[in-house]
């Protein structure tokens, strides 16, 4: 797996995409025809910087015209080939009529070569033979026509629950599916953004910065080796997290409503790349382990196979618990003498005919 560039100073590709100015839109065709749940799309609903509208009205200063595809909200119907219907802006993109245009894909994608008749999934009707157009043959007709491929969702990414040891249709994500190294006409990696389900803001923020970039107006956006944004997922869980003082102090939880640390309960956050407790869920607020839950890693290319079982301590964490748990009582114990002393007003705060600041007198 190469990493995705990261130095880039121009958006490689943009001199073919409309200006911030131009009345031709950037077209955003969204697939959620994989195995999925569409908690992807709800949870998008939520985004609040910016807000879904925002981004579907160009209301951000220098956003250029967006033209937003999306089954959640296109109201779009009728028969295939026909003026409104909602599939034939796909079409349209695969005949190269909409130039150029973002694909976001939400859903693993199933294997469709490992069984001998029938398919996983599909979206819309090919209208020569009236049969389905399987997810896969769509990514197959768009990605290579599209600006930017964008991955929502850890299904989408990296095959997340779909792609459990067992399943039945060889589920995977985009990157499997394409290659991790695929690069998009304009050289844009594909562009992963996990979560089970996606944090809102992560998205729209991701979703934005693609569009700036298309217009020139961003520079290459800066992807880690799991092709993740790395403004957002650079840091783990637990730096982030309100309760990662109680392991330095080793104040480990043993229920869920405790307020301290919830390594010994199963949360994964010193190891998992998220920035939900940091940037809240919606608004700034929630967050797993802010209202209590554990970290269950469902950001990361493991999920869940390598996380499980979810309530269990992970590994190691009993010796880190251990050592903490040792290293901690001096903390807190050196903490608390400190505190005593701190914890009250200076002497010379006090009434009385004399003046006693606290300032040393230089004579």
């Amino acid at each position: 797996m190469g990493a995705a560039p990261t130095t880039e100073t121009g958006s490689r590709g943009a001199a073919d995409a409309p200006s911030a100015g131009d009345e031709s839109p950037i077209h955003v065709l969204w697939i959620n025809a994989g195995l999925s749940c569409d908690g992807d799309s709800v949870s998008l609903t939520a985004a609040s910087q910016p807000s879904i509208e925002e981004i579907a009205t160009s209301a951000l200063p220098g956003l250029p015209k967006v033209a937003i595809h999306w089954p959640l909200i296109d109201f779009d119907s009728g028969p295939v080939q026909g003026a409104d219907t909602f599939i034939e802006w796909f079409f349209k993109g695969e005949r190269g009529e909409l130039d150029p245009f973002v694909l976001v894909i939400e859903g693993s994608i199933p294997n469709e070569a490992i069984k001998p008749e029938g398919y996983w999934c599909g979206f819309g009707d090919d209208p020569e033979t009236g049969q389905p157009i399987t997810t896969s043959e769509w990514i197959d007709r768009l990605a290579d026509k599209a600006l930017a491929v964008v991955a929502i969702g850890t299904c989408a990414t990296y095959g997340g629950i779909h792609a459990m040891a067992g399943n039945p249709t060889g589920a995977m994500g985009v990157p499997d599916y394409l290659g991790w190294d695929w690069t998009s006409k304009a050289d844009i990696p594909i562009v992963c953004v996990p979560g089970c389900p996606i944090k809102p803001d992560n998205f729209a923020e991701t979703l934005t910065y693609l569009l700036y970039q298309a217009v020139g107006a961003a520079p290459m956006i800066p992807l880690d080796d799991q092709l993740r944004p790395t403004w957002l997922f650079g840091s783990t869980v637990h730096e982030g997290c309100d309760r990662a003082g109680f392991y330095e102090q080793g104040q480990f939880a043993t229920t869920y409503d405790a307020p301290t640390c919830s390594v010994k309960l199963g949360c994964w956050g010193p190891v998992v790349k998220c920035n939900v407790p940091k940037r809240g869920w919606m608004n700034g607020i929630g967050g797993c382990p802010n209202v209590g839950g554990i970290c269950i890693a469902c950001t990361m290319p493991g999920f869940p196979d390598k996380f499980m079982p979810f309530m269990d301590e992970p590994p190691g964490a009993k010796v880190s618990v251990t050592a903490s748990a040792t290293y901690g009582k001096v903390i807190r114990r050196l903490r608390g003498i400190t505190a005593r002393t701190v914890d009250h007003e200076p002497k010379w705060r006090h009434r009385g005919e004399q003046l006693t600041s606290g300032y040393p007198s230089p004579w």
